[in-house]
């Protein structure tokens, strides 16, 4: 058998057939995971319902403004025997120390604050993804924002923030209050 002589040629069609190799994998790996990663989403946000709104028996979902003016927010609104009971909102914030912070917030009828719950986050483990724990969230419950300055202490709110995670506190502030003046501008309050 004779050694093949080493050209440019030879060297570009083994590096293709490499990458071709790779992106075959890749998109194989893709399509295989899909449908789990969006039933794991989906389940996710199936539980933060059941966390942020009082027992229900029908949920509609829609879409509401962004009152930021970018996008538009998810919204749940849950009712029991015909009569309505609250209201999830899937918001965010961009203003996290490692990004993007996705949270479900719950509010009845008045737009008191039921429940949070944190959908993803990239904070720093033991700093910022405090903002998962009930010791952080907690303090949101039964809260009306007309009245509960949804901003850290330190920026003259009524928020808490986590020790060395002022800005993941800040983020998750952003996130309700977003949810808040969205939710209400879009039942006519503002």
């Amino acid at each position: 058998m004779s050694k093949r002589e080493s050209s440019l040629s030879n060297l570009a069609l083994t590096l293709f057939i490499i990458a071709a190799v790779a992106a075959i994998m890749l998109a194989l790996i893709n399509l295989i995971t899909t449908g789990p990663i969006q039933k794991a989403q989906q389940q996710k946000e199936k539980d933060a319902l059941r966390e942020v709104l009082p027992s229900f028996s029908d949920l509609k979902t829609f879409y509401i403004p962004n009152i930021d003016g970018e996008d538009s927010l998810k919204v749940f609104e849950a009712s029991y025997n015909g009569q309505i009971v609250g209201y999830a909102v899937s918001t965010y914030t961009m203003q996290g120390f490692n990004g993007k912070i996705e949270l479900m917030v719950g509010f009845d009828t008045t737009l008191t604050i039921i429940n949070t719950q944190v959908l993803s986050h990239a904070e720093t483990p033991g700093l910022g993804e405090k903002i998962t724990q009930s010791d952080f969230k907690d303090q949101f419950r039964g809260k009306n924002p007309e009245k509960f300055k949804l901003s850290v202490k330190k920026d003259n709110g009524d928020v808490d923030a986590i020790t060395a995670s002022t800005i993941s506190s800040r983020a998750f502030c952003d996130a309700v209050d977003r949810a808040y003046r969205s939710l209400k501008a879009w039942k006519g309050g503002e």
